[in-house]
């Protein structure tokens, strides 16, 4: 029975569903009376009230999520009167649960419903973030080799590009490679970016391009100049985050990026595994 009436009231929530010609999803309050089990307007106006407040009190504007209206129904012989309505937003509508009477089983369905949207959300948000990490690493790794390749032809060894990249950690850290690692607890045998936050991976990434460009540019042949050109980017660059509030050897270390992007990839071929195409007898 409960399992029939959490399907209803999904089903009955999400057709209720209209949308203004910019595409902008609202519900009509008056239908939402109805589903969330309010017989009266009057009561159920003091729950929109309240879900008013709630709105403003996160610091949203209450006319972006409810929008009062009138409504023109039948009241028999072909007569019609107008009734006040509010359009809302889910938003809106999340919020109204929350503040809706929790004994009544579809509040206290839509409050769960919105609490399971809500959770729904921050993980796609944080799929998305590992996803821009584990490219930006990617990005990164291409880049230092484009660098290794650079430093070689231009300067003869091959030996080179180790000792310029750590003298940048150096510069962009104010502490060795190894100094940070034993700080943020990474093991020796792991590399230092595998466990950057994305804004470090992308601000390694900008200093090492620069290198790269002048470099090339500048046709430098000897270590020494390229150390000094890998140096003062990224110095430059750590002057940028601490003038925004970033102190780089501070940032906590993240998950092992090589294991998020097993994670994201095992979910990616769970998911084609999943929607293969219709099932056969």
């Amino acid at each position: 029975m409960k399992t029939q009436i959490i399907h209803s009231l999904t089903n009955s929530f999400e057709s209720f569903a209209h949308k203004t010609q910019e595409g902008i999803e609202f519900w009509f309050a008056r239908d939402l009376q109805q589903l969330l089990g309010y017989s009266k307007w009057d009561n159920f106006k003091n729950v929109i009230f309240k879900a008013k407040t709630a709105c403003e009190v996160s610091g949203q504007e209450i006319e972006n999520h409810f929008a009062d209206i009138g409504k023109m129904v039948k009241i028999g012989s072909g007569a019609t009167k107008e009734i006040p309505d509010v359009m809302l937003t889910r938003y809106a509508c999340y919020l109204i649960a929350q503040n809706g009477d929790s004994s009544k089983e579809q509040i206290a369905f839509a409050q769960t419903y919105f609490a399971m949207q809500t959770r729904k959300a921050e993980l796609i948000e944080q799929k998305i973030l590992e996803f821009e990490r584990v490219q930006a690493r990617e990005k990164l790794k291409q880049t230092e080799k484009e660098l290794s390749t650079v430093i070689y032809e231009q300067t003869g060894s091959d030996k080179n590009f180790a000792l310029i990249r750590s003298k940048g950690d150096k510069a962009l850290f104010g502490r060795s490679t190894q100094q940070i690692k034993d700080r943020l607890g990474i093991k020796n045998n792991k590399p230092l970016a595998d466990h950057m936050p994305t804004i470090l991976l992308k601000a390694k990434d900008f200093a090492t391009e620069i290198t790269i460009f002048n470099a090339k540019e500048h046709q430098m042949s000897t270590e020494q100049e390229i150390s000094n050109e890998h140096i003062t980017n990224n110095l430059t660059v750590r002057e940028t985050l601490l003038s925004r509030g970033i102190r780089p050897e501070n940032l906590p270390p993240e998950e092992d990026v090589k294991k998020v992007e097993r994670k994201l990839n095992s979910e990616k071929k769970k998911a084609l595994t999943n929607n293969d195409g219709f099932k056969k007898d």
